[in-house]
């Protein structure tokens, strides 16, 4: 599978981005999902995460109620809706796919990536 990320920038705290992630190639029956972000010097961590068909989600506490997850497998995409951004927001942030269709939220659980997309959020 291929996974590329859109919809990055830059945008002023307490704005808001939407980011796309496209599922190519070969691919599985199903699929979970989840958005990960690595800022410099960081390890990567666990935004959101969703299960197969979307009826499960996870988010990292910072983004509690501010972030969004969701997905199209009709058009096998992943999306992360980011609204009140802020400052510590700003990192690369990377798609990860994973065959089986159960919500996982460690990195060791997936076995695709994207190059990740970059969201820098200014004070």
């Amino acid at each position: 599978a291929r996974l590329v990320e859109s919809g990055g920038g830059l945008v002023q705290a307490g704005g808001s981005l939407r980011l796309s992630c496209a599922v190519s190639g070969p691919t599985f029956n199903i699929y979970a999902m989840a958005w990960f972000r690595q800022a410099p010097g960081q390890e990567r961590e666990l935004v959101a995460a969703v299960d197969w068909n979307g009826e499960t989600t996870s988010y990292a506490e910072p983004v509690k109620g501010r972030f969004t997850i969701s997905r199209d497998n009709t058009k096998n995409m992943l999306y992360l809706q980011m609204e009140d951004l802020k400052p510590e927001d700003t990192a690369i942030y990377i798609c990860a796919l994973r065959q089986g269709g159960i919500m996982k939220t460690t990195p060791e659980d997936f076995g695709f990536w994207g190059q990740g997309t970059q969201v820098t959020v200014s004070s």
